[in-house]
């Protein structure tokens, strides 16, 4: 899930009509009516796919959804990709169920033969989104308490993915955790490129593909032959607490000058130091930020240790923000300034 996008001019298209459409989810196969695009706010999209709200007004009192529909705009050659992702994500949706991960509500078949995924409605806005106002309001991180907030919501969900599902996320980042109001519920969305994990919690089937984003991803990921676990999921989630104390994206500071054109941000882009910096732990102003944000720091630097056996585990994490334990006194890791 990307930045908000306002709903499309209606006035682009001709009236378009709700289809009905077969649910294979909750509702055992009882017709359920997906609105057409246009009558739906979009809420954020991602590759290859858009994310809307749907409001249930057929039920009293009913909660909206949000529904993840294939790009229309999307290259003919990838719908299938995406279709196959969309369907692998309801698969494991369904079999999800935790207050900090995304619920699943219902998948159907429209008429064209699209996708349509209708899940728990997790908030307003991606996490990403409120970093993105946030800067552009001219504010500085996130206020301490509200990232330990975030810190412990997320890890929470990890953990279930992790133990009790044996599945790794394989896509953390701010764009894929949402918000609902002042920070009221904090859900992980986005499930559709996990991968299983084995009983040492490493991806050993060799087809499967970590799919990952190119900023947030770990050492492993970038190399060949690298062994992805668990852990790859905490240096992604240590990066995306970097995000909230940062206002900025991994690696990719010097596209933040908003000051600057799009003509001298394309001459100035470095893309082979972009390259080297990728899978290593971003720098931070650890002064600018003070003393109330040292449990963050100390977890940022925790969670993206070059060698994944350094990282702490998701249930650490929980366990370490739950007790208020000093985290640099986390089992098997340590800091290093």
């Amino acid at each position: 899930m990307a930045s908000s996008t306002s709903s499309a001019d209606e006035g682009a298209f001709k009236t378009p009509k709700a289809c009905r459409v077969k649910s294979l989810g909750v509702q055992g196969g009882t017709p359920i009516t997906i609105p057409a695009s246009p009558f739906m706010k979009k809420l954020g999209c991602g590759t290859g796919v858009n994310v809307y709200l749907m409001n249930r007004m057929e039920k009293l009192n009913a909660s909206p959804w949000a529904v993840k529909k294939i790009n229309s705009q999307c290259a003919s050659k990838q719908v299938a990709v995406y279709q196959k992702r969309l369907n692998e994500e309801a698969k494991v949706l369904k079999g999800i169920n935790h207050p900090n991960i995304v619920g699943f509500r219902a998948f159907a078949t429209a008429r064209d033969g699209s996708k349509c995924l209708a899940m728990e409605y997790g908030g307003e806005q991606s996490l990403n989104d409120l970093i993105e106002a946030r800067r552009e309001s001219g504010l500085k991180a996130f206020p301490a308490a509200t990232i330990e907030k975030v810190a412990l919501h997320v890890a929470r969900g990890l953990q279930y993915l992790h133990n009790e599902k044996k599945l790794l996320h394989g896509d953390m980042k701010s764009c894929n955790v949402v918000i609902k109001g002042d920070f009221q519920t904090v859900k992980i969305c986005d499930v559709g490129v996990s991968l299983q994990l084995d009983e040492n919690m490493t991806v050993s089937d060799p087809k499967a593909e970590y799919i990952g984003t190119e900023p947030w991803k770990p050492k492993e990921a970038l190399e060949e032959g690298g062994e992805i676990s668990d852990k790859a999921d905490i240096f992604a989630y240590g990066l995306t607490l970097w995000e909230m104390m940062t206002l900025a994206m991994p690696h990719l500071e010097m596209l933040e000058d908003e000051e600057d054109s799009v003509d001298s941000m394309d001459e100035s882009f470095d893309e082979d130091a972009y390259y080297e910096r990728l899978g290593m732990r971003p720098a931070l102003d650890v002064e600018a930020l003070g003393g109330s944000y040292q449990r963050m720091v100390e977890l940022f630097y925790l969670c993206t240790e070059e060698d994944p056996k350094k990282r702490p585990s998701a249930a650490q994490i929980v366990q370490a923000l739950e007790n208020n334990a000093p985290l640099e006194k986390t089992p098997e890791v340590i800091v290093i300034d």
